[in-house]
């Protein structure tokens, strides 16, 4: 059995994702009410593992789950890609008439906008967790009351669906990582070769270093395919950068990062893992 700390509860989309990306094994969550608690629990115990979502094809990156990795010293063993997919759910007795309030993360309300509109007369109430408020629905059996959520959440607490799919945008996807500690990688790494690392690096503040990086990267032929810079708290006009590259030769791959070397500071590789 895998332990594995997620942000969010039972049905959350963190939860879809571990169990989606785990398909097939038993898993035991550690549900956590914020990221940052999830990667304490992974300090506080070595063989729990951790999911956590960095990126969305809508809202964009996470930018505080960066940090929160690289100051945590966890690897990366693997990422997953989830189609985020909304429903709307209440309690078996109610109809979509009975409707008066309806809850869920901002986010998840702000992505569903265009269904939401239509529902004249009825409040929107944010809440601190999709899966959260159907949770509470079903808890404090709230008749008028339906929850924003992934599907999944309906059969976990009792509730019945009044529609999917009602995502504005049919394209939504996040990304997530599968995190480890360093001394645990290497069992829980999937036994595919690994073609994708995720990098940091800082550079100094002058004329073309960072056209410097990328010509190494090019000259080994090695494929960007995300660059995230973040302020350096306390160094005007430095950066840190959040590099993902996928590449067909490992051998190569180690040969750019030895080149990179005395052009950056403080480099690090946050993991190594196989694409999705």
């Amino acid at each position: 059995m895998k332990k594995i700390a997620i942000q969010g509860i039972r049905g959350s989309f963190h939860d879809i994702a571990a169990h989606q990306y785990f398909k097939g094994e038993e898993l035991r969550l550690v549900c956590c009410d914020t990221f940052e608690d999830v990667f304490r629990q992974m300090r506080i115990d070595s063989a729990c593992l951790g999911m956590v979502a960095i990126e969305n094809t809508i809202a964009g990156s996470l930018l505080h789950n960066y940090e929160l990795l690289r100051e945590s010293g966890m690897s990366i063993v693997g990422e997953h890609k989830l189609h985020v997919e909304h429903s709307l759910m209440c309690l078996p007795e109610d109809t979509a008439d009975d409707i008066r309030e309806i809850n869920s993360h901002p986010v998840a309300l702000a992505q569903c906008r265009r269904f939401l509109s239509e529902k004249r007369g009825v409040k929107l109430v944010e809440t601190d967790d999709t899966a959260g408020a159907a949770e509470q629905i079903a808890r404090e059996q709230l008749r008028g009351h339906a929850a924003v959520c992934h599907a999944d959440a309906a059969g976990i607490y009792g509730l019945k669906v009044l529609a999917r799919g009602i995502e504005d945008n049919k394209h939504n996807f996040t990304r997530f990582l599968v995190l480890a500690d360093p001394w645990q990688a290497e069992a829980v790494r999937q036994q595919e070769e690994a073609d994708k690392s995720s990098i940091v690096f800082a550079l100094p503040h002058e004329e073309g270093s960072l056209s410097q990086v990328l010509s190494i990267f090019s000259f080994y032929k090695i494929n960007l395919t995300k660059i995230q810079s973040l302020p350096i708290i306390g160094h005007e006009w430095e950066y840190l950068f959040y590099v993902d590259v996928v590449y067909s030769d490992s051998l190569r791959f180690r040969q750019s990062v030895d080149a990179l070397r005395p052009l950056t500071r403080a480099l690090k590789i946050l993991g190594e893992y196989k694409g999705k």
